[in-house]
């Protein structure tokens, strides 16, 4: 039996293998079909890669002022606070990226491995270390609860299971006919798909903490781990086979060395241009409409914008037969994000307990879950997810200061009594800074450079999310595989779906396979011509 990680190379090969004609570098034909894609996010700019790859022109087309949407940067006061993920898993999947088209991406990225991945805190003071370490993993859980250690070994040989199913094979390959989700049944229900990650966990392990550490990983992709399908207990191995890595630069760096292969290629990026609308004729995507009126005509049109924007807003003049506006209403959201970003001066040598993640719990679990992600309440607790990134990369940072982002789950904006972040972002901050000063980071305060908040309504109205949502549609098992947005349109022919929004979800290696995904359906340039028609 191959472990997981040699079973993933092994497919991959196989992948590769199958499809290596279509992945040749070829000049660029000025005849060439012409692909548009809305949205310079990372599935965006993997999907401009593979179809620069396949010999189409590519134009991507972004309304923000530099590529990489979620996984872009600021720089203030000498400070880059990385906006969105702060870890890369599964590195595999970007070094097929680059193969696909004719690159290395080691020579392009420096990728480092993390070692602990993260620490995670309790109220009581109890600690728990996440790394790629077998015998210091199992160390660790005897430490905190060791008559678990049985059930944990149980858990993890679970969670190989689990990703050989979700992952290599759900996760790399279209999902778009519903004869695919009647193959997968009967493996769903062996493995007690309706059963949620945390339920799964609880059945493995009793201390509530471990629970916790088993279980929240959905919290990564926009799930709530109380509700969410227990395939994805996948990522408890992705992390233990594949290690978690930081990108120098942030995940910043990806995203701009993404950008060079698509110019590299002949691609064309257009920052500051924002779609209005796709323009459909004959049943079939012909092109966009920016926002300043300009038509941009296509062969094909690929949208890395959310699903919900693309079918409410990008499509809003179309007659729409399953993603129509009430449908859209009815779907279930990821939670929101409240993020403070902040640098501070004269700390390189402080908190040295402090390391690049932690993970820093409040009183309540499964409460606060409740609170975010069904009563869509603000509740007065809270947990954190503190980024360090300057203790790996101290050019993040000036000399003798450090970068942070202190990131706190929190209700979208589409429950009944939302939030008005206007008013509560202030005091929000406070009560954050607070928690920090009490449980991780002591004089904090006196230390602040830099400050930076992005809110639920950040993620509105800077990325175009319905709701504020931070991950787009939540994963839940109705909404996952075949029940999510299809990367290739059910409304509209030549139209096709990358990133969080479709399948395979959210998270890196979720948004990068999307483009995987999409490399199988679309036509070699050669034919694009004969186009087929939209998904069942």
């Amino acid at each position: 039996m191959f472990t997981g990680a040699d079973s993933f190379h092994r497919h991959r090969h196989r992948h590769r293998h199958r499809h290596r004609h279509r992945h040749r570098h070829r000049p660029v034909d000025p005849k060439a079909p012409q692909a548009l894609v809305v949205g310079a996010g990372l599935g965006g700019l993997a999907a401009a890669m593979r179809l620069g790859a396949r010999g189409y022109r590519v134009t991507v087309l972004d309304r923000l002022d530099t590529p990489g949407g979620r996984g872009s940067a600021i720089h203030q006061g000498g400070h880059r606070f990385d906006l969105g993920p702060t870890i890369v898993t599964v590195p595999q999947v970007f070094r097929d990226l680059w193969a696909a088209c004719g690159r290395r991406f080691d020579d392009d990225v420096d990728l480092r491995p993390l070692d602990p991945f993260y620490e995670i805190r309790w109220p009581d003071g109890s600690r728990f270390r996440v790394g790629p370490d077998a015998g210091a993993m199992r160390q660790e859980v005897a430490r905190l609860s060791p008559g678990d250690l049985a059930g944990y070994t149980r858990f993890l040989r679970d969670s190989e299971e689990r990703y050989r199913i979700g992952f290599e094979n759900l996760g790399r390959r279209p999902m778009h006919r519903l004869a695919d989700l009647i193959r997968v049944l009967p493996t769903f229900a062996r493995l007690r798909a309706d059963r949620s990650v945390y339920g799964h966990a609880a059945r493995c392990v009793r201390d509530e903490r471990l629970r916790m550490a088993l279980s929240f990983h959905p919290l990564f992709i926009g799930g709530d781990p109380c509700h969410v399908t227990s395939i994805y207990a996948l990522v408890n191995h992705l992390e233990s086979a594949f290690g978690v890595h930081y990108a120098m630069g942030g995940v910043a760096r990806i995203a701009e060395a993404m950008a060079n292969v698509v110019t590299g290629q002949g691609g064309v990026i257009r920052q500051r241009a924002e779609v209005d609308e796709i323009k459909v004729a004959g049943g079939r995507a012909r092109g966009v409409r920016l926002t300043g009126g300009e038509e941009v005509p296509a062969d094909i049109v690929i949208s890395n914008a959310d699903a919900g924007h693309t079918y409410d807003h990008l499509l809003r003049g179309l007659v729409r037969r399953r993603w129509t506006t009430p449908r859209l209403r009815r779907t279930r959201w990821s939670m929101s994000l409240f993020v403070w970003y902040f640098g501070t001066r004269g700390t390189r040598g402080k908190w040295r307990d402090v390391g690049h993640h932690t993970i820093l719990n409040g009183p309540r679990y499964r409460g606060l879950l409740r609170d975010i992600f069904i009563k869509g309440h603000l509740a007065e607790d809270m947990s954190l997810y503190v980024h360090r990134p300057s203790v790996t990369d101290p050019g993040v940072a000036p000399d003798g200061g450090d970068t942070f982002y202190a990131l706190s789950p929190v209700p979208h904006l589409g429950h009944k009594s939302p939030v008005d972040w206007s008013d509560m972002a202030g005091r929000y901050k406070d009560r954050v800074l607070k928690v920090l000063e009490r449980e991780l980071l002591p004089g904090l305060s006196g230390h602040l450079a830099e400050s930076l908040v992005f809110t639920p309504e950040t993620f509105r109205d800077r990325y175009l999310s319905p709701h504020g949502a931070a991950f787009s549609i939540e994963p839940r098992i109705l909404q996952s595989a075949w029940f999510r947005p299809h990367n290739i349109s059910e409304e509209v022919q030549g139209l096709y779906l990358v990133g969080a929004g479709t399948h395979p979800g959210a998270g890196l290696p979720g948004v990068v396979g999307s483009a995987e995904i999409l490399d199988q359906l679309v036509p070699d340039a050669q034919a694009a011509p004969s186009l087929p028609v939209a998904a069942e």
